[in-house]
């Protein structure tokens, strides 16, 4: 099932990650994830879940430096 309120917030963080000139990578890293698997998870974040958890916002958020309601 997927969630209208995670699609926006998926979206908005992708705009943010552009806006703010970071790689995949380098946002995979700050998130927390192994730097061998940081771009391939993030990638994944953004083009394959279709509902995300609110941990992961909250992992997404943290790492762009903004609040998850700021992703909502």
């Amino acid at each position: 099932m997927e969630s209208a309120l995670g699609k926006k917030a998926l979206a908005r963080a992708e705009t943010m990650l552009k806006d703010s000139g970071m790689t995949l990578e380098e946002l995979g890293i700050k998130m927390g994830y192994p730097p061998a698997t940081a771009r391939a998870s993030v990638w994944q974040l953004f083009n394959k879940v279709k509902d995300p958890r609110l941990s992961s916002l909250e992992s997404l958020a943290d790492a762009l430096g903004v609040k998850v309601k700021d992703l909502l």
